[in-house]
């Protein structure tokens, strides 16, 4: 399953730091640094920084309206496969393979990394481009069939419209609630739990510790989950306007039109978590009600792997004297 592409997290612009659950720990980025905490069979907490750039350079770009959003979107993807991979291959490796590793020379050693590498870049687009395409066929062109089926009874393309809006938010939730009850994701719920709980007990000015943490929400508007709901709930209107009678042009239209709406809705993300008010907090409430299968309570042992992951690319004492004045 393509659990990636519904975990991700958009960059937290309003505190500076944003993050998403990977497999037993929590990815947590800070401008161009992110740091990956995970909690190893051992139990030791493993914690690796590292710079990550992004694939569109030229700032301007970047910047943009709307474009930025489909940017931020693709790095996100990427970079949380990447987290996700590593986070993993804690967990791969069995007793054997590791008593082959270490019965082999430093040369042999570094070459088998070395493949391993290229493997994994090659899975790792692999798995990046299967995300992407299997959500745009069960989210966006699974719904637009099944809503053809209702031609001969509904006469109004307005109402086919809406009809598609909602196949397409029940497959959705569906498909969240389903993958939810797997043992491993319901984990990686509670470390995406303990991620947001980190960066509220931050944006409400306590300490960060264990105990704060705990008391502080697992909901958090800037989710990537709210984004992803926000991305549904846009397409149904867009999707009113497309006024062809071609139904292989109507596929085509609401194909080129996903990067436009996922523009859109980041920039409502961005709008969200700069305002705190009650127009805002309605338009939010959906995303946030969608939470409640997304995130589950962490256990203190995932919330510590959070604050070490929150700690090692975010000063959060400077920021707060600096915010919180």
């Amino acid at each position: 399953m393509p659990q990636p592409f519904l975990l991700k997290e958009l960059g937290m612009k309003y505190s500076g730091i944003g993050g998403q659950a990977v497999m037993e720990g929590v990815m947590m980025k800070n401008g161009d640094r992110y740091a990956v905490a995970v909690r190893k069979p051992d139990h030791n907490i493993e914690l690796k920084v590292s710079d990550y750039k992004g694939t569109v350079k030229n700032k301007t770009i970047r910047n943009l309206p709307l474009v930025r959003g489909v940017v931020n979107f693709i790095e996100s993807l990427y970079l949380g496969m990447s987290t996700l991979m590593y986070s993993a291959s804690f967990f791969e490796d069995d007793e054997e393979d590791k008593a082959k590793k270490a019965a082999m020379s430093k040369e042999e050693l570094e070459q088998l990394e070395a493949k391993e590498k290229k493997q994994e870049k090659a899975l790792m687009g692999g798995t990046v481009v299967f995300s992407v395409v299997f959500a745009i066929l069960l989210f966006f062109m699974l719904p637009y069939f099944l809503s053809g089926f209702f031609h001969k009874v509904i006469a109004s393309k307005t109402l086919i419209a809406l009809l598609e809006g909602v196949i397409r938010l029940l497959i959705f939730v569906a498909y969240i609630a389903v993958i939810s009850l797997t043992p491993d994701i319901r984990r990686v719920f509670m470390y995406h739990g303990a991620e947001h709980k980190c960066i509220n007990c931050i944006e409400h000015g306590l300490e960060l510790n264990v105990e704060n943490v705990k008391k502080s929400s697992k909901q958090h508007k800037r989710c990537g989950t709210s984004f992803l709901l926000i991305v549904m709930l846009i397409s149904v209107v867009v999707f009113m306007f497309i006024r062809v009678d071609s139904r292989i042009l109507q596929l085509v239209l609401r194909l080129l039109l996903i990067p436009v709406i996922a523009g859109v809705s980041y920039e409502f993300i961005r709008l969200a978590g700069r305002y705190d008010n009650w127009f805002v907090n309605l338009l939010s409430r959906p995303g946030l009600w969608m939470q409640r299968l997304t995130t589950k309570e962490p256990d203190d042992e995932m919330i510590e792997v959070g604050i070490a992951s929150v700690e090692a690319v975010f000063d959060w004492e400077k920021w707060q004297k600096e915010e919180m004045v």
